[in-house]
């Protein structure tokens, strides 16, 4: 088991430097000029240009800055922002709890979502009902977020003015971002669920179980359904970088607080710094999260620790 461990851990590492390298070269082979992007409103000359360059370091060498960057990470530092000066690690740290916010709300929903809807579908399966909720998870899979958070807004605060279409100032604010992100997320899984319990539905000791003359739903709930969590459980990791990815979008949508504000503004000044923090932010997290699952569904399922 402590190989295995072992293995997750160094393929964690990998994993981050590959999309901490991918992040920095695809910034940089980018057309434009952070410098000429930042200075360009003010009228600066080309030789202020210049200079602005050479004291951001864009006038190196790639393998240079990549080595310097490297450095700077492997001592926690993140970097200048281009535009503000301010520390990287303290721009994002400063907007991170509304997106933690928005994105632990979202997983509630998905996870409710998620199970309710496929636990109903597979209940019922082959009626319209189960025809109704496969849809509905199609739909939320093949959906663009930024389309259907339009949508909620035009739906429930411009036609039924139910909750508010922007801010962060109470619970009513987080109540359409919170769904819009959880449902899209629960999509996947409520296929994954209803697919895994239909299969288990027809192993040997489920025909016992009816044999018994137990309730289905009973059988369902109590001897199907706790089996079916562990590949929902690897989902849920997997959605959780999707999670965290989405907040950004959906906070833009929403006008909401948080890093999504900061990752458009940085991407429309090509503040490159902030944008390599703030993915490598979200990358760190997805692959820890999913290290944790990988970790559990070894303790839980006897097999993996076999293999």
């Amino acid at each position: 088991m402590l190989v295995l461990v072992a293995r997750r851990l160094v393929w964690a590492v990998f994993a981050l430097w590959g999309i901490t390298t991918l992040v920095f070269i695809l910034l940089r082979v980018l057309p434009g000029d952070p410098a000429r992007t930042i200075l360009a409103a003010s009228g600066a000359s080309e030789t202020a240009i210049a200079q602005a360059r050479a004291q951001m370091g864009l006038d190196e060498a790639l393998p240079i800055q990549y080595g310097r960057y490297l450095w700077n990470l492997a001592h926690g530092d993140l970097g200048r922002s281009l535009f503000s000066n301010r520390p990287v690690l303290v721009t994002i740290a400063e907007q991170l709890p509304p997106t933690f916010e928005l994105a632990a709300a979202a997983l509630v929903v998905t996870i409710v979502l998620g199970l309710g809807l496929g636990v109903l579908a597979a209940r019922y399966a082959g009626s319209w009902l189960d025809r109704v909720t496969v849809g509905i998870a199609v739909l939320g899979v093949s959906t663009p977020l930024f389309w259907s958070g339009l949508l909620l807004i035009w739906l429930f605060s411009l036609v039924l003015r139910w909750l508010p279409a922007s801010g962060a100032d109470s619970w009513r604010h987080l109540v359409m971002p919170a769904i819009l992100l959880g449902a899209v997320g629960a999509a996947p899984l409520v296929r994954v669920v209803r697919s895994n319990l239909l299969t288990i539905l027809q192993t040997d000791y489920i025909t016992v179980a009816r044999g018994k003359g137990l309730p289905e739903t009973l059988i369902l709930l109590r001897h199907a359904l706790r089996n079916a969590l562990l590949p929902g459980l690897n989902l849920i990791g997997l959605q959780a970088g999707f999670l965290l990815g989405g907040a950004v979008i959906t906070e833009t949508v929403f006008a909401r607080p948080g890093l999504g504000r900061v990752v458009v503004d940085a991407i429309l000044w090509k503040d490159l710094p902030v944008v390599q923090g703030t993915v490598l932010l979200i990358a760190g997290i997805y692959i820890i999260v999913n290290l944790g699952v990988d970790l559990i569904s070894i303790v839980l399922d006897p097999r993996q620790r076999e293999t």
